[in-house]
């Protein structure tokens, strides 16, 4: 006869409820919390791919809009939310910068969140009002250095990658920009669009549509080479300044212990739903994204660099949070 050890039938009553969830899941309404305002490219992703998961999964699927903090609101209210897979949660490329740059964050990255997809990336870019004198990266140091602090541009935040990225564009060029943070891109494209700020760096997802319409004209890139959409408009490193590269990019997380059966269904059901024709087309030529779907282990993995890589900028530039 088969005995079991009081640590066998502990661990078994544990995990039983976590394998009965996965069996009868989705059973309810499905919430994927962007932390970012409406309108930007987060936001975008996760609009797109509603429809096709409620499809494929049977049930409502909700995006929920929770700024604030650069996105760490947000991603608290997932990281806390029980592993039932009900919660969802889509980041932007400032999450991996968060354990730098806000000491009291509420929860841990690798501790409270499990990787599910990283969606795709897409270089930053600048871009300014055609209203604006500037047509170049020339064009803006020169202004930068007649005038220090007079030229301004928006980001995303405070420590997002874009913004990190201008800071060291900033030292190596040896010029002084006023940097104006939001809380996600559409706000500070609109601001571009109404000349209220002279720049705006965001990734060309967001700022994609608006230069399209003439509405705004791109200055430079900040990927390794020009995307093919943009022959036109050189990169950074071509200007003398590769260490400024920077690429956006999107990531889909879970609450931690949610179980790895219900990860890999919503997983599936959401690359089915971003490789259709339609929306695939929408992502790599309307927001000119790359895009990769990987799996989980590939997520933690490009998350821990860009941990590494842009904390790294964030502490010897003594940058603080909004």
């Amino acid at each position: 006869m088969l005995k079991l050890s009081r640590r066998t039938v502990v661990a078994g009553a544990v995990l039983a409820p976590f394998a009965a969830r996965a069996q009868s899941w989705p059973s309810g309404p499905i919430r994927i919390v962007v932390p970012y305002p409406a309108g930007g490219s987060v936001d975008a992703v996760a609009r797109l791919a509603q429809l096709g998961l409620q499809q494929r999964l049977g049930v409502s699927v909700v995006v929920e809009n929770r700024s604030g903090a650069s996105g760490s609101t947000g991603s608290a209210l997932v990281a806390k939310a029980p592993p039932d897979g009900n919660s969802w949660l889509l980041v932007f490329d400032n999450h991996a910068v968060n354990p730098a740059l806000l000491p009291n964050l509420p929860f841990d990255n690798q501790k409270d969140l499990e990787p599910v997809t990283l969606v795709g990336t897409a270089p930053y870019m600048v871009a300014t009002n055609p209203a604006n004198p500037y047509k170049s990266l020339a064009d803006v140091i020169e202004a930068a250095k007649k005038s220090p602090g007079k030229v301004s541009y928006g980001s995303v935040g405070s420590g997002s990658i874009g913004h990190l990225a201008m800071t060291l564009l900033s030292k190596q060029a040896g010029i002084e920009l006023t940097h104006v943070p939001y809380r996600g891109g559409a706000p500070a494209v609109n601001d571009a669009l109404a000349g209220h700020i002279d720049l705006v760096n965001a990734s060309v997802a967001v700022l994609t549509p608006q230069v399209a319409a003439g509405r705004l004209r791109p200055l430079w890139q900040h990927g390794a080479q020009r995307l093919a959409a943009y022959a036109s408009v050189p990169t950074v490193g071509e200007a003398g300044y590769p260490a400024a590269e920077a690429s956006a990019w999107w990531g889909l997380y879970a609450p931690a212990k949610t179980p790895k059966e219900i990860i890999d269904r919503f997983r599936a059901a959401l690359v089915e739903t971003l490789r259709e024709a339609k929306a695939a087309r929408m992502l790599t030529e309307s927001q000119q994204m790359s895009l990769l779907l990987t799996g989980p282990e590939e997520l933690r993995k490009f998350e821990l660099e860009q941990t590494r890589v842009w904390g790294g900028v964030v502490r010897e530039n003594g940058i603080k949070g909004d």
